[in-house]
């Protein structure tokens, strides 16, 4: 066996023995149930977790104390089959960005939208795409901000229920999307880019 075949081998062997690094980001857009949802759908998304974020409050809960939370969700994703700039495009058009007191249906500090970044690149892509969102509509104002993330609690314990809730609960997931009126304002602003 030649040097160059053993190299081959090894660099095969390491690729398949070590996984690509999974990335993740944490988005708020209202109730945390239809972020989950929607971006479950997404190839390249692992894994969607329902949570809080945002506020100074340790182990803040969905019927106890969340104040100064956003109701937000923890996507992981393979940057090898989308990018964090992607993932970003696929949120814009699933939240409405001029709401400033919350979303939908859903009103208050808990159910505003908001794009937390980790660090530098992230906050260039973010704002790069809020721009482009903001050039789209010069007669509104976007309202949704690009914040520092902080602690993401996910939600567990008695109320684990509230992850995969689309999944598990379908009937009950689309009554509350339909009479909320996500899609249909969802629409209303983005037309045909609209996903759900």
């Amino acid at each position: 066996m030649t040097i160059t075949r053993i190299i081959t081998l090894l660099i095969i062997l390491l690729a398949v023995a070590i996984p690509a690094q999974a990335a993740k980001a944490v988005l708020a857009g209202g109730c945390f149930w239809c972020m989950e949802s929607d971006f479950e759908k997404l190839d390249g998304v692992t894994d969607v977790v329902s949570g809080f974020t945002g506020g100074e409050l340790q182990n803040p809960t969905y019927n106890g104390n969340h104040a100064g939370h956003y109701e937000a969700v923890e996507i992981t994703y393979d940057p090898d089959k989308l990018s964090y700039r992607q993932l970003l495009d696929h949120y814009w058009v699933n939240i409405d960005p001029f709401d400033n007191r919350g979303q939908f249906c859903d009103k208050g500090h808990s159910y505003l939208a908001a794009i937390f970044v980790t660090n530098e690149a992230e906050r260039t892509i973010a704002e790069e795409t809020k721009r482009e969102v903001v050039e789209m509509f010069p007669d509104q104002t976007v309202v949704t901000p690009i914040l520092d993330a902080s602690t993401f609690w996910p939600i567990k314990g008695d109320e684990s229920y509230h992850q995969d809730f689309a999944s598990n609960n379908p009937l009950r997931y689309q009554l509350y999307r339909w009479n909320c009126g996500r899609d249909q304002r969802l629409e209303e602003i983005w037309g045909e880019k609209a996903t759900h």
